[in-house]
């Protein structure tokens, strides 16, 4: 039988990657986010090329209500969920916290923080009648340590860490795994959002060597996923050979 896989913040970087390669593995996804257009694209292009088949669901995580309704929205066809990928998650801003714009704080908390917990109270009733199911939280080397001028970012990653462990813990009983993968700098849209549309100093952030892309952490979630029923990845913190962890990259690499 098929594994449903649902994928939060499936628009773009991580969640894109993920999606195509389950679907490329034969797994139906279920994507979701907030641009519709992005999520018909890619559902178009997975049910045409991929042997997975692709569901969409267009909502906000940081609205309790609205994940609510999407989740009860499924048919019986697209309800027995066996991987959860809480990849939905944005760093927005790099100030020092004397100057940090409060705007960019709720945004960082209630999408990273917030919106994990909504959606994985959603769908964790639907695996604890299952028996069974895992759950994926895209975590970050910033929920493992704190550079300066992260300090918000780094708390909602370091909340991740915690209620990843807490799940982890509440969940034995039901023979549900949970997995945080913890990534170090990978070249998405992450650096574009985190300073607000400026492409350029974007890029500055993966310049003089190479970081990991999406399709490297897609590995990395799948491969967890295929383990033998009785291991777990608990905790797994990846980078490029570039970065040691948030402080030091070598940048001499071009």
């Amino acid at each position: 039988m098929k594994k449903t896989v649902l994928i939060t913040g499936a628009t773009s970087g991580f969640g894109e990657a993920i999606a195509r390669l389950f679907s490329k593995n034969g797994c139906n996804v279920i994507i979701t986010g907030r641009r519709l257009d992005r999520l018909q694209s890619l559902k178009n292009e997975i049910n045409s090329q991929q042997s997975g088949k692709a569901h969409i669901l267009c909502f906000d995580v940081r609205s309790n209500q609205d994940v609510l309704d999407a989740i009860e929205s499924l048919d019986a066809s697209w309800r027995k969920i066996d991987v959860l990928v809480n990849n939905a998650g944005l760093a927005s801003g790099l100030d020092l916290v004397q100057n940090g714009n409060t705007e960019d704080w709720d945004k960082m908390i209630d999408t990273n923080v917030k919106g994990l917990l909504y959606v994985s109270k959603a769908v964790i009733p639907m695996m604890i009648e299952q028996g069974k199911g895992h759950i994926v939280n895209i975590g970050s080397t910033a929920g493992k340590e704190v550079y300066e001028k992260g300090n918000i970012y780094c708390a909602s990653k370091h909340a991740v860490d915690a209620i990843s462990k807490a799940m982890r813990i509440d969940l034995l009983q039901h023979g549900i795994k949970v997995t945080q993968i913890a990534p170090g700098a990978a070249e998405t849209e992450f650096s574009i959002v985190r300073f607000h549309g400026d492409v350029e100093r974007a890029k500055q952030a993966y310049s003089g060597y190479r970081p990991m892309d999406a399709t490297d952490i897609a590995e990395l979630v799948y491969y967890s996923t295929t383990l033998p029923a009785h291991l777990c990845i608990n905790d797994l913190v990846v980078t490029s050979l570039g970065q040691a962890n948030s402080f030091y990259i070598n940048r001499s690499q071009e």
